[in-house]
Parts: C-alpha cells; sequence; structure tokens
C-alpha cells in the first residue's frame, strides 16, 4: 500500500478510535455488529489497511459512544503540529 502524507495525521485518528471503542468495552465483533460490517473491515480501518470514510467514521463514533468533534480535533491538531515545524 502506498503511503500517504497524511498517513501519521490518520495514525493519531486510528489510535484515538481504538482507544475510544476500548473505554466503550466494545470489542472489535461487537462494535461491527452494531454498525452492520464484518469485524475485518473496522480491524483493517484500525490498522491502517483501509482508509477511514467520514459517514462511517461518524456511524462508528456513534457507536461507541465517542463525540467524533474529538475525533477530529486529533486530526486537525496533528495537521496544526506539523505547520508549526
Amino acid at each position: 500500500m502506498k503511503s500517504s502524507p497524511y498517513s501519521s495525521h490518520y495514525e493519531k485518528l486510528r489510535t484515538w478510535l481504538k482507544e475510544q471503542r476500548d473505554e466503550s468495552g466494545l470489542s472489535l465483533r461487537d462494535a461491527a455488529d452494531a454498525l452492520g460490517r464484518h469485524h475485518s473491515v473496522l480491524g483493517k480501518m484500525e490498522q491502517d489497511r483501509r482508509k477511514i470514510e467520514i459517514l462511517e467514521f461518524v456511524r462508528y463514533c456513534q457507536i461507541i459512544g465517542a463525540d467524533p468533534h474529538e475525533g477530529l480535533n486529533v486530526l486537525i491538531e496533528s495537521l496544526e503540529r506539523e505547520g508549526q515545524h
């Protein structure tokens, strides 16, 4: 898979998503069932083997009880830090 110039920023978002899911107490399979997707789809999303689609991101956040605004802030802060260098 070709690396994106935004990979490090997405990695921060992926880490945040996984932490939020872990805090929710939902397993990957439980979250995937609630989202109506196969668990491998969410696993790939959390492991940087699949792009994060915005609508899927918002729905995933709703399922795990995470605020999607907070996740977007993680991404925005990462981009802003890069711009300061």
